[in-house]
């Protein structure tokens, strides 16, 4: 097996007064080409918010924070390379697409690796420790959405043990797009 080097690099959790690196991967994250596939604000949109919300997004999902934890991936110049988020769902409450959650869920949201680090493993770390913090808030399975035109993404996932649910959600102002919910169960000795 080659060394990818993911090893050089940390993955945690963030802590709420990272707020500037916060803001900085996020407004990297869009200007990626797939962008405006995998997220759902642009560059103009989050690049024109004050620092006070950078500061809440932070707070709300630093070490401590129970419903919603960002981790990152982080080089050892202090550089974060990549990030996701993990919302945990409630069940009988309404998701962002305004449909019913029907089981305790975590939510994977917000993925992204800058293009220069993709290739070394540092997603799969991202994800394994997503997963891992899900199962500790004893979530039944975790999902995420992906838009039905991101190949490269949803290869990803399957990869990494998540397979298509069958459900689809429009892409609201996007005539008749979709995105896939992928979704990973429980094991059964967890």
């Amino acid at each position: 097996m080659s060394d990818t080097g993911a090893e050089k690099y940390t993955v945690r959790f963030i802590r709420a007064e990272e707020w500037p690196a916060v803001k900085e991967l996020r407004l990297a994250s869009l200007q990626d080409p797939m962008a405006h596939l995998a997220f759902l604000e642009t560059y103009e949109q989050a690049s024109s918010r004050p620092d006070s919300f950078w500061q809440e997004r932070a707070a709300g999902g630093a070490e401590g924070a129970l419903g919603v934890r960002q981790i990152i991936a982080e080089r050892a110049d202090g550089v974060w390379v990549g990030s996701v988020t993990v919302l945990i769902e409630e069940a009988g409450s309404t998701d962002w697409a305004g449909m019913a959650v029907e089981r305790l869920q975590g939510h994977l949201v917000g993925v992204y690796m800058r293009p220069e680090e993709r290739g070394r493993g540092l997603t799969e770390r991202l994800f394994e420790a997503a997963v891992e913090w899900a199962w500790s808030r004893d979530v039944e399975r975790v999902r995420l959405i992906v838009h039905e035109e991101n190949p490269r993404a949803q290869a990803f996932y399957r990869k990494v043990g998540f397979v298509p649910s069958g459900r689809t959600v429009p892409v609201a102002g996007h005539g008749g797009q979709s995105e896939l919910e992928f979704v990973l169960d429980r094991p059964l000795d967890r």
